[in-house]
């Protein structure tokens, strides 16, 4: 788990906006019949604002409906501090039953996850799942100074222990352990001393078992009545989906590499305004994601410098060795940004794409040079140099005509008489210098 005044700031802003938008808060005829659904979310990959939104949304949603209860299918590996008692208020002060159910196969509830699936007011883990490894890191994926990881420890195991207070001393235990000591723990063994609630193989199964099962929500004992619910499922919106898929960090590269590109592509040749603009857009989608996720800002100064040496071969046109210490530039400046040692395996990039992305630039560059030189070597074939060493024919002393054009004429020696035949040599303005043939 990281935490950071200034990824917390903003995440709060981008809350604040999408709800302002309205997006998400269309109003939903209400369920045919109050109590009868059963309304399930989904929170894959690491935590993000859009999911904190996505599960607010979800959670009026089900409130609005009279839904029986709501279930928040998890698998992840973490994420920030912030996000997840954001995350973990919102589940502890629904009105309704929220079951956390981890899941599929091979899904875990790691790190912040492990907080979140002991929010629930009853949990569940799938068959081959793990919950745990919950200790607290760095912001930028590094491990805490003594003072500060104590403190962290410290507030997340007493959260973990209000959560767990229902539970048995050993869940308890294991709950603490995998703040203080990253223990972590397969489904098998936490519902063995009572971590989770249930192992259940799907949601049908899911649901049989929850049937009769007694819950406290807000202070208020409940038994849950899941027999004959229906299911209905709560996705992400559009722009959700799109803020969610910015926080990708190869999303991210690709998006800052393009905008680099089109910029360079306007400053090379000015005049236009798609590659501009297309160039701000991806710049100011990219520096989103560059906000939220943990980077090393190094990596911008090598990505600066690559795009500097892709420009000085343009215009020093050393057959492809600049073009490729830029893309070597680029490769580094990618995986010193997201790459660096202590950065969470999560929110790193794909080093192959780093790379892909750098040499298709770097060649995208070197064929512009190839180009360029080709059209400096090619012959003139319009304007008035083509003229030069073209025959012509006098027409009066002071004219010729000259690739089907009458030209004022200079002769370079002597007078010229009508009939001659001339080879232009040069052209001065609106005059041709001409030599008798």
């Amino acid at each position: 788990m990281r935490t950071s005044t200034y990824v917390r700031l903003l995440n709060w802003i981008i809350i604040g906006v999408m709800a302002l938008a309205g997006w998400g808060g269309l109003a939903r005829p209400a369920a045919a019949q109050s109590n009868r659904e059963v309304l399930v979310l989904t929170l894959e990959g690491p935590l993000t604002a859009p999911m904190f939104t996505y599960l607010q949304r979800g959670l009026a949603r089900a409130e609005r409906e009279g839904a029986a209860l709501m279930i928040l299918q998890l698998n992840t590996p973490g994420g920030q501090i912030n996000l997840m008692e954001n995350i973990v208020g919102a589940i502890r002060n629904s009105p309704l039953p929220v079951v956390v159910y981890v899941t599929p196969r091979g899904a875990i509830a790691g790190s912040a996850g492990t907080l979140i699936t002991l929010a629930g007011h009853a949990s569940a883990m799938a068959p081959e799942t793990a919950i745990g490894a919950a200790s607290p890191v760095g912001g930028q994926g590094e491990d805490l100074g003594e003072t500060l990881e104590a403190k962290e420890k410290e507030a997340l195991r007493a959260l973990a222990r209000s959560l767990a207070a229902r539970r048995s001393p050993e869940a308890i235990a294991l709950a603490e352990a995998t703040i203080e000591s990253a223990k972590a723990a397969t489904a098998e063994e936490a519902l063995e001393i009572g971590l989770v609630d249930f192992i259940a193989a799907d949601l049908p199964d899911l649901l049989q078992q929850l049937d009769g099962f007694p819950v406290e929500v807000n202070g208020q004992p409940r038994t849950l009545a899941t027999t004959g619910l229906a299911v209905a499922e709560e996705t992400m919106n559009l722009l959700e989906t799109i803020l969610s898929l910015l926080t990708n960090p190869n999303v991210v590269f690709v998006l800052l590499s393009l905008g680099s590109l089109f910029i360079w592509v306007e400053v090379s040749a000015p005049g236009g305004w798609v590659a501009g603009f297309l160039g701000v857009v991806f710049l100011v989608l990219s520096f989103y994601g560059l906000g939220v996720l943990p980077v090393n800002w190094f990596g911008i100064i090598f990505i600066v410098i690559a795009f500097v040496l892709f420009l000085m071969e343009v215009n020093a046109t050393t057959h492809g060795a600049l073009a490729a210490a830029g893309a070597g530039s680029l490769i580094v400046g990618g995986l010193v940004l997201f790459n660096s040692p202590g950065s969470p395996e999560f929110f790193r990039v794909n080093v192959p794409l780093v790379v892909g992305t750098a040499l298709v630039i770097a060649a995208a560059f070197i064929a512009l040079v190839t180009f360029a030189l080709r059209a400096q070597r090619r012959p003139v074939v319009a304007g008035v140099e083509t003229l030069i060493g073209q025959e012509g024919e006098v027409r009066t002393p002071e004219s010729v005509q000259v690739a089907g054009e009458l030209w004022s004429a200079q002769p370079e020696s002597g007078v010229l008489e009508a009939g001659q035949k001339v080879i232009v040599t040069a052209v001065k303005g609106l005059k041709v210098l001409v030599r008798r043939k």
